[in-house]
């Protein structure tokens, strides 16, 4: 069973930085995808950004691109999730998580499998 424990969410002032950090149990980490997904109260889950098993590859979410940046370090079985210029739009419990592997998609919830349990990020203004 993959477990992932996301950390590293607090209370940051708007203009501020937080990196995310998502640890994953398991042998394969480098064999998939992996995500970072946000939720902000009475609204849906939404996809933020993604890194891909190989190349790696990147994608980001209009709304945190140039921001944002995902990393993953192999070697650690970890995904980060580098934000600068918080907004208090960023306000939001933040999740990762591991890719299915059953799709191309990167952007959608029901593509990914093994979730973490959040890890609370607000932005003061």
């Amino acid at each position: 069973q993959v477990q992932l424990a996301e950390s590293g969410g607090r209370l940051v002032q708007a203009g501020g930085s937080l990196r995310l950090s998502c640890v994953a149990s398991g042998r394969t980490f480098s064999t998939y995808h992996m995500g970072w997904f946000r939720q902000a109260p009475g609204k849906e889950r939404e996809f933020v950004a993604a890194i891909t098993s190989s190349g790696p590859s990147t994608y980001y979410a209009n709304s945190v691109k140039g921001r944002f940046t995902i990393s993953r370090d192999n070697a650690k079985n970890t995904v980060y999730l580098q934000m600068n210029s918080l907004k208090p739009e960023d306000t939001a419990v933040y999740f990762c998580a591991r890719h299915l592997g059953l799709t191309d998609r990167l952007g959608s919830v029901s593509d990914y499998g093994y979730w973490g349990q959040g890890t609370q990020v607000t932005v003061s203004s």
